[in-house]
């Protein structure tokens, strides 16, 4: 029963940190927000239980995967528990009393989420086309920027955040330009398989993180739609971008063997097994050269 007890978080976490906001999520936001953490702990087992039909030196995309799932499910718990927030000063205040008040609900948690698993995304992406290395730390590095530079537009209640958003939108667009033109042509190189994999993919996260850009900016930028509106759309675009995502990059995976990608994981149990067949391999071959051997001295 107390499984299906009221969801009392808003009660309990109450609407006072900095200062008090009239403008923030109600009870079906939270429960919204508990939503996606569930979508986002069944993957993370779902990928993790995938992994053990890999050996372990095949299972380096599923344990990147699900480390995304993972992160994301305790940054939703967060928010859903009405958690790592503050309140920030509005821009623009609006009339429409689902956006009413002066200071409005900024989850900055949300942004240490994305600052940990965008990367990871990202590495998922660029190693399955195998881009060098310097490139991928560069790309990472632009990654970063773009999710600072958002949060602290959102932290900004003057103007001046719009500033941020450009730095943002810029870095993006590296990032995009890199996945989408120079991440294709190395993917191309490795195999057809592989490239139908990395371009439905990345074709897909792109597109996804153009959407990002748009709800930021109607909701902690230009604080146009309510907070519960906010987490629908950003709850909406984490799961088609984690969940979903990890599930057609590992189904791509499923047949590919990661040395072609230039990966090369060390395996201590594979390797004796491996080591051992080696060894009676050549234990038999030394034993039928002596039969051979001995059998030609004889017939001479």
């Amino acid at each position: 029963m107390s499984l299906l007890k009221r969801n009392n978080a808003l009660t309990e976490n109450g609407f006072t940190n900095t200062v008090t906001t009239d403008n923030h999520i109600t009870t079906r936001g939270s429960d919204w927000y508990f939503a996606v953490t569930a979508i986002m702990a069944v993957s993370t087992i779902a990928f993790m239980g995938l992994s053990f039909t890999k050996p372990r030196s095949q299972r380096l995309f599923h344990y990147i995967t699900a480390a995304i799932t993972l992160v994301a499910a305790i940054a939703y718990f967060s928010m859903g528990s009405n958690l790592g927030w503050t309140a920030i000063q509005v821009e623009f205040p609006r009339s429409n009393p689902k956006v009413a008040g002066d200071f409005r609900q900024i989850f900055y948690v949300r942004y240490i989420d994305w600052f940990v698993t965008t990367p990871l995304l990202l590495l998922d992406l660029l190693l399955t086309c195998g881009l060098p290395t310097p490139t991928i730390i560069y790309t990472i590095l632009m990654d970063e920027i773009m999710i600072i530079t958002g949060l602290v537009g959102a932290l900004v209640k003057s103007s001046y955040k719009w500033g941020y958003f450009v730095f943002g939108c810029v870095a993006f667009f590296f990032v995009a330009y890199t996945v989408v033109f120079e991440g294709r042509a190395h993917a191309r190189a490795l195999g057809q398989d592989i490239a139908k994999v990395y371009t439905v993919c990345g074709v897909w996260t792109i597109f996804l993180w153009f959407l990002y850009p748009i709800a930021w900016g109607v909701s902690e930028g230009g604080n146009v739609i309510p907070s519960d509106s906010e987490a629908v759309f950003y709850g909406i675009l984490d799961i088609l971008a984690k969940p979903v995502f990890g599930a057609l990059l590992l189904w791509g995976h499923r047949n590919i063997d990661i040395a072609r990608l230039g990966l090369h994981v060390r395996d201590p149990a594979e390797t004796d097994v491996q080591g051992g067949e080696k060894r009676a391999v050549n234990d038999a071959t030394n034993n039928n050269t002596t039969i051979v051997d001995n059998a030609t001295a004889t017939t001479v």
